[in-house]
């Protein structure tokens, strides 16, 4: 017999959040319990009963797959995974025609590590990650088959830099306390102190890297390297920011009016680092968009989230969207209009991207449905 208990019939000191409980028979003996977000066990004395790892993150990982393609690559995925316990719950793939690539994300579901799942034991079953991978591997020997690996066995971390305006900002911190952003705020970092306030009340710790006239100017010397070649050198506030982001799996640009330099990018991969620009590029790159897109009388204005490489505002397009304006808008109507934009298509970015739905392939992304 199966029923359920709504969280009005349980007296609980742990959650405020609601929940279901759902017990068989013979439930009562094996303590098992099934909650949307996270995991709860019957209390034993002094033992907190609250696990600080989310379900999801115990037993559902990603792989995706680019490369040329060819016979057998699904056959061989689907071999391994099932060969080590693992299940399929979702499968996506896309094949560029003309030039002839393949681009897969499979989502399965596992047993992790310690074979914990839902408070039971079941290390039998627990799948040996490494060896997965190297099965997989081995299974294309020619190395041209590129697989991304999650296990997901752990929240993500953001790092996210920002300079005043707040409208970004105020989107990820208030889906991060609802718990409606799949991953944590370890830390948010400005060139100015004006929003403390905002972020220390959510309880994120908050660093100020502030750049000074004398560094900018320091910032764009050259150094000698020992080949003799030139390079930037990379600026305080940078080295700074990169102490402060060691930790983080992706940096959010959430309106950071500051570029970045090429010494500073080359610390992440090309994937690592999302932008959000206040336009629809290619169009109106640079600084002052919503400006530009008035003097020329557009009909729709944009926003677009992108991977950030070395040249301003060119990377890898992961999201975007526009609305339309007319000629009776405003520069300050336009920038009403487009924070609206901005917050949206930013967050679907980050979403895609902590969901593994981004395969980066040379300038552009292919980007798997929700």
């Amino acid at each position: 017999m199966m029923f359920s208990i709504p969280l009005a019939a349980i007296t609980s000191r742990f959650f405020s959040r609601s929940f279901t409980v759902s017990l068989s028979s013979s439930g009562f003996a094996r303590k098992r319990l099934f909650i949307s977000t996270r995991t709860f066990t019957t209390r034993k004395k002094g033992k907190a009963s609250l696990s600080n790892r989310d379900v999801n993150y115990q037993r559902e990982g990603t792989l995706r797959l680019v490369g040329p393609d060819s016979h057998g690559i699904l056959a061989a995925c689907t071999e391994v995974l099932n060969r080590h316990n693992c299940n399929i719950v979702k499968h996506e793939q896309w094949t560029d025609i003309r030039q002839n690539m393949f681009f897969s994300r499979v989502s399965f579901h596992y047993n992790n590590d310690n074979g914990v799942i839902y408070g039971e034991k079941n290390n039998s079953d627990a799948v040996d990650k490494i060896a997965c991978e190297k099965d997989l591997t081995d299974a294309f020997p020619s190395n041209e088959l590129k697989a991304l690996w999650d296990w997901r066995d752990r929240r993500k971390k953001l790092g996210i830099l920002v300079s005043k305006y707040d409208h970004c900002l105020w989107e990820l911190l208030l889906r991060h306390k609802a718990r409606e952003l799949d991953a944590e705020i370890h830390v948010v970092i400005s060139n100015h102190d004006t929003l403390r306030p905002v972020v220390e009340s959510f309880g994120i710790p908050f660093h100020v890297t502030p750049i000074s006239k004398t560094e900018s100017i320091a910032a764009a010397a050259l150094e000698e390297n020992n080949t003799g070649t030139k390079k930037s050198a990379l600026p305080l506030h940078e080295s700074k920011q990169l102490e402060l982001l060691k930790d983080v799996d992706v940096v959010i640009l959430a309106r950071y009016m500051q570029i970045l330099s090429p010494v500073f990018l080359d610390h992440f991969p090309l994937d690592r680092i999302i932008n959000i620009h206040h336009s629809f590029l290619p169009a109106f790159i640079g600084s002052s968009p919503y400006h530009q897109a008035h003097e020329r009388g557009v009909k729709l204005i944009g926003a677009t989230a992108h991977y950030t490489t070395k040249v301003l505002d060119d990377g890898p397009i992961i999201e975007q969207d526009v609305t339309i304006v007319s000629h009776r808008d405003s520069v300050k109507q336009l920038i009403k209009k487009g924070r609206v934009l901005e917050r949206n298509v930013l967050l679907k970015a980050i979403e895609a991207h902590l969901d593994d739905r981004v395969i980066v392939h040379g300038s552009r992304c292919v980007v798997f449905g929700d």
